[in-house]
């Protein structure tokens, strides 16, 4: 299974959400790849955002490795799963998809969270440290049901 978690940027939601999901697949020795990217060209090549990688840290991930790349149409034919941190990256990473069969494959990351009150997982980027322990919070939902769902 090979996994591209994406928001905007690559700096904040996606790159958390590739520490989470890799942290769980290394602890069930799971052999499933995961990467990460942004809809846009804002952040190429740059660490994850310091708090991103401050929120990780306390819990033990490092997501220090990371680099920032945009998303490509050839991601839909490499990836079994294309996870949209929100419905304006799901709308602009289906727009890309070579066709409309690879699209199907771009979802909604909290699609994974049901149970859930929101859909879709804020971007933290303006705000302050606390908005990144959400994120962590919500992803860390979402991966544990994705895992599960994917599994069964």
């Amino acid at each position: 299974m090979k996994i591209l978690l994406v928001c905007l940027g690559n700096i904040c939601r996606s790159p958390m959400a590739e520490g989470i999901l890799r942290d769980m697949i290394g602890k069930e020795g799971l052999s499933w790849e995961t990467d990460s990217a942004g809809t846009s060209d804002y952040h190429v090549g740059e660490a994850p955002d310091l708090r991103a990688q401050r929120t990780m840290m306390e819990r033990h991930i490092d997501i220090s490795d990371l680099r920032g790349r945009q998303l490509r149409p050839s991601d839909f034919e490499e990836f079994d799963l294309l996870l949209a941190m929100d419905e304006s990256n799901l709308r602009n990473m289906k727009a890309i998809a070579p066709n409309l069969e690879l699209a199907r494959k771009a979802r909604l990351m909290m699609d994974h969270a049901p149970d859930h009150r929101m859909r879709e997982v804020p971007d933290p980027y303006f705000g302050g440290d606390e908005g990144f322990v959400e994120v962590f919070d919500m992803l860390t939902m979402a991966c544990r049901n994705l895992l599960a769902d994917v599994r069964s």
